[in-house]
């Protein structure tokens, strides 16, 4: 599918390898301005089918490697199952089929540079969060994330800064001065996208607690979709996670621990959050 400039400029892409912190910087700039939320790893099992019916083979072998055997293949080689190019045009053209109002915040490691250099995003309108590798290391132990997760995200993590030097992308390098605080984080790329955010369109206060909840559903896809894997097993609906506090308060940052099954029941908020 062939995109304009002009399909785009509702989006605002920011990407990054993962640890970066660009899931939770992402979500605080959509509670402060009224922002829709794409996440791309709650599209993760969307595109794998894409790609199975497009005959990929890399998507094809995944789904055919058992998991016991998958943990044990190299992490360059579970990067290639990973489809991290293959999603970049995905991701684009889900965004382009997003509501233009309001402007939507895409995240996510797949995110691709190509949207920089082919023109469809401005210096504006787009940021690659680039960790160094201790942070990253630091961010991912803080997420009990195991060896072989870890080796694969540093696998991602270089491909992602070739790909942001190649085109030529802003970046905002985490190299000490900002990743011990996530509010000066989000105070940075806050101050990157200052001009189109201050351009909007941006939701009002009724329509956040919306973007919040169908923020909160994508997450509940996700989970489902994961275990509708022939391979999966256990309850989805028993999951936990870490939802979006549903209030609909821009100064709001709270999350709330919840299944599956009850994030699906009905809008989620913190203690003594209306």
């Amino acid at each position: 599918m062939t995109h304009s400039a002009d399909d785009l400029r509702h989006v605002l892409w920011l990407g990054g390898p993962p640890g970066s912190g660009k899931t939770t910087v992402a979500l605080r700039l959509a509670r402060r301005h009224g922002l829709r939320v794409y996440s791309a790893d709650t599209r993760t099992w969307e595109h794998r089918d894409r790609a199975l019916r497009d005959g990929n083979a890399a998507a094809a072998r995944f789904e055919a490697t058992p998991p016991a055997e998958r943990v044990l293949l190299p992490p360059e080689e579970l990067f290639a199952l990973s489809l991290h190019q293959e999603r970049g045009p995905m991701v684009v053209d889900d965004v382009t089929r997003l509501p233009r109002s309001p402007l939507v915040i895409a995240e996510g490691s797949v995110v691709p540079a190509e949207v920089f250099r082919t023109g469809l995003a401005d210096a504006g309108r787009a940021l690659w969060l680039m960790p160094t590798a201790s942070f990253q290391q630091r961010r991912l132990a803080e997420r009990d994330a195991n060896p072989g997760a870890a080796a694969l995200y540093a696998v991602a993590a270089r491909a992602i800064a070739r790909e942001v030097a190649a085109a030529g992308a802003p970046r905002l390098d985490l190299d000490g001065s900002l990743d011990l605080d996530l509010d000066a984080t989000v105070a940075a790329v806050e101050r990157h996208f200052a001009v189109a955010l201050a351009a909007g369109p941006r939701a009002a206060t009724t329509e956040r607690r919306a973007l919040l909840r169908e923020a909160n559903l994508d997450v509940v896809r996700q989970v489902r979709g994961f275990h509708a894997r022939p391979w999966a097993s256990g309850d989805p609906e028993r999951v936990v996670r870490a939802f979006a506090c549903e209030c609909g308060d821009s100064s709001c940052a709270a999350t709330v621990d919840a299944t599956v099954a009850e994030a699906a029941a009905g809008p989620l908020r913190a203690p003594r959050h209306r």
